[in-house]
């Protein structure tokens, strides 16, 4: 008798300063879950004292089930876009959590692991700083697994201003791309560190 697969759901919070379009990114997120994956979601969203220049995020839910309670406390994935907002929330993190960061602007202490992403100097390379949510969104899609492609590109498509589409599309390719490249790294040195296991035991043990 086959058992019922376990529910699967992720807490995400995206966070750093207004101006940034962290709401929108958690809006595409959250769309992309519901209506291009079929899944429940929710978006809560925050801001600081000032719309723009202060703290903002934005706490998505994604879920095969109902969803009855929307806040996040601990959240699975932490999307990190400026230090403040990562110093506000990494203490909250699950500890087998996913942490993301723009690398320009977040600089992470202590011993957990993170990916980052250079989202901001990508998009400003593009000629359009004002994309760099959309690079992350790319990179968040690629690396966690929490919407599909299929559905993040076509919530991208809903939701930029029209007119924008194609270099949207290009900035959140670019950054999914980037994800997948970051990934295939790890999984190599990975790989070299297992197979360079044995081969050291074996020589430590001629020596020996």
């Amino acid at each position: 008798m086959t058992q019922p697969n376990k529910t699967l759901r992720r807490e995400i919070i995206v966070t750093g300063f207004g101006g940034q379009g962290i709401i929108l990114a958690g809006r595409i997120l959250g769309q992309a879950a519901a209506l291009g994956d079929k899944k429940e979601s929710t978006l809560v969203q925050s801001y600081g004292p000032e719309s723009r220049g202060g703290a903002c995020a934005a706490q998505v839910i994604v879920s095969d089930s109902v969803i009855q309670y929307p806040y996040i406390k601990y959240p699975d994935i932490l999307v990190c876009m400026s230090q403040s907002a990562y110093e506000k929330y990494i203490n909250d993190m699950k500890p087998e959590g996913l942490l993301i960061t723009d690398r320009d602007l977040v600089n992470p202490s202590g011993a957990r692991d993170y990916l980052d992403v250079p989202a901001t100097r990508m998009a400003e390379e593009m000629g359009r700083k004002m994309m760099a949510n959309i690079i992350m969104v790319g990179f968040v899609t690629a690396v966690s697994g929490a919407v599909s492609l299929e559905a993040a590109r076509d919530a991208v498509m809903d939701s930029v201003p029209k007119g924008t589409e194609k270099m949207n599309i290009a900035a959140f390719t670019k950054g999914y791309e980037y994800g997948l490249s970051k990934l295939k790294g790890r999984a190599k040195k990975a790989s070299e560190k297992a197979a360079s296991g044995p081969a050291q035991k074996e020589s430590s043990g001629a020596a020996s």
